[in-house]
């Protein structure tokens, strides 16, 4: 897959078949997208081009919209990489390029950048200035431009039954099995190790504090995670508190993974890490004590869920 920083920079050899979205997330329903581009590109023998945008349009339209992505831009790439794209292009979304028309889009980007022999959008998808262009112009559009507009319907929206805003509110929920079932893959976090209070340690549970680099990046419900990496070359299992450690008087959101049969030094090394399922809700214990058994009974848990996995 070739990536390129904008539509103007775009060099593929010959005519594309294009699909146009966010695609936070990544999910069922844009796989299934996916792969009618795939299909429709290989069958008319085209190149193949997603075309997203960074940063996200609410972040830019809405300045205070504090909307939260699923995936970093980081994340989203390596999620359509996997996808066997011939193009992904990621085009700045700017308060200018809002303004385009929808005909200046359609022409200058579609058309003369991106070679759009086709292009596959859904429904309900609206572009242009103020968005006030629907499937109906593009399919007049593409008349004029000479580019054939496949449209997927409701029913096949429908079907799939995942957004981006569902996968969202069951993160949010802390419904963490829900989500992975939308996203069809494990929900991950990215980020630094730093150094954290220490407290872990004294309780026999040392920990990796994980610093997401991304401000934008949601974090999914507080409470406590099965999760695994890839340590040292190996998928190392482990369990996760998103929390502000009420019980030791914490007041700060962390972010803490202890990673069970691994003792080697994780500071300042980059994780991705894989949450798995959701084991409880954060809680306020009575005292250090109580904490304790919480997290022994907390691994006992993530290891009789792990020895299933791996049954």
């Amino acid at each position: 897959m070739k990536q390129h920083t904008s539509a103007e920079k775009f060099d593929g050899q010959k005519g594309t078949v294009v699909t146009i979205g966010t695609f936070d997330g990544v999910h069922l329903g844009h796989r299934k997208i996916i792969n009618r581009l795939l299909d429709s590109a290989q069958s008319n023998d085209l190149e193949s081009v997603v075309l997203t945008f960074f940063p996200h349009p609410r972040m830019v339209l809405q300045k205070d919209t504090g909307i939260k992505l699923i995936n970093s831009i980081k994340e989203r790439v390596a999620l359509l990489e996997a996808c066997d794209l011939d193009h992904l292009v990621i085009h700045p979304f700017t308060q200018e390029f809002s303004r385009l028309t929808a005909e200046e889009f359609v022409k200058d980007i579609l058309v003369d950048q991106l070679k759009a022999r086709k292009v596959i959008i859904g429904y309900d998808h609206r572009f242009g200035r103020n968005r006030n262009a629907n499937i109906e112009d593009l399919k007049a559009f593409g008349e004029r431009y000479n580019f054939e507009v496949e449209e997927i319907s409701k029913q096949d929206v429908d079907d799939v039954a995942v957004s981006s805003t569902k996968v969202r509110k069951a993160l949010n929920e802390g419904n963490l099995d829900l989500a992975n079932e939308y996203l069809g893959y494990s929900f991950m976090l990215n980020g630094i190790v730093s150094k954290g209070k220490g407290l872990g340690r004294k309780f026999n549970y040392p920990t990796a504090n994980l610093k997401i680099e991304e401000p934008y990046k949601l974090i999914p419900a507080k409470g406590v995670y099965v999760v695994q990496s890839n340590l040292a070359g190996k998928t190392v299992y482990g369990m996760m508190s998103i929390g502000t450690n009420p019980t030791v008087g914490g007041n700060a959101l962390t972010i803490e993974t202890f990673f069970f049969d691994f003792d080697q030094d994780l500071y300042d090394q980059h994780l991705q890490i894989e949450l798995l399922t959701r084991i409880r809700d954060e809680k306020k214990f009575n005292s250090v004590d109580e904490l304790i058994a919480a997290m022994q009974a907390d691994e006992q848990f993530s290891k009789a869920f792990i020895q299933k996995l791996d049954a």
